[in-house]
């Protein structure tokens, strides 16, 4: 599935540009998109796994009400958990294997920012792939950690609306800003892989716990002030 077609209905769920009580088919917004009815389809399901959409119907799905504080604590609660298995992972140190996924992740994402340094601003079709490397580093640090109780407990969080290290939305409208947004993560995963390896345990978790709010805490910081608090960069 295209990732650019569930972003963007992330994006306009959390604009408020689908409502909570919209119904959604797939033929419209296939239209509206400009794809076929399959990538639609299969992004449909995703967010109703998201817990942002609900069935309806025989096929047809409902924009959930959503509210912004109930986004920001299950984001926090995701903070909480990945900081909890980056300690775990700290006090016995990454193996070999799991420094080079966390490293060639790094790299990536130094890949991307670089394609976007001469203007400032993220090209577009670098969205997907950050969006990609960012749950590789995630689904690592969890992975890594040993724990199938911290696992199962971030993917029961996982269900709640943004909540996932996987609901990336990015305002298209302001690749500048989302930049600079990108910038801030990117520092972030390297202070934490800077900390696992160093084996700090106490703070790579404060530093897990802190990443996870940029994207909804960090908006007036790259003046983004009038942001959706369901816009996601960490």
């Amino acid at each position: 599935m295209p990732a650019s077609v569930l972003g963007v209905l992330r994006q306009w769920i959390g604009e408020g540009r689908l409502p909570a009580g919209t119904r959604l088919a797939e033929i419209p917004i296939a239209e509206a998109l400009g794809v076929s009815r399959t990538p639609v389809r299969l992004a449909f399901r995703t967010l109703a796994q998201e817990g942002l959409l609900r069935p309806t119907g025989t096929r047809g799905f409902v924009v959930r009400e959503i509210s912004a504080a109930d986004v920001r604590c299950a984001v926090e609660v995701r903070g909480v958990l990945e900081g909890l298995a980056a300690r775990l992972l700290a006090e016995r140190g990454p193996t070999d294997e799991e420094r080079a996924t966390l490293e060639r992740c790094l790299d990536e994402g130094q890949a991307v920012l670089d394609r976007g340094r001469s203007d400032g601003r993220l090209i577009e079709a670098d969205i997907d792939r950050w969006a990609d490397l960012n749950g590789r580093f995630h689904a690592c640090i969890v992975g890594a950690s040993g724990s199938p109780v911290i696992a199962d407990a971030i993917r029961r969080n996982d269900h709640l609306p943004f909540a996932s290290a996987g609901s990336i939305t990015v305002r298209r409208d302001t690749l500048d800003r989302e930049y600079r947004k990108l910038e801030m993560a990117q520092m972030h995963h390297r202070l934490v892989v800077q900390a696992l390896l160093a084996r700090e345990s106490a703070r790579v978790e404060m530093l897990m716990r802190e990443h996870a709010l940029i994207g909804v805490r960090y908006g007036a910081l790259f003046g983004l002030d009038d942001e959706p608090a369901l816009s996601l960069a960490g």
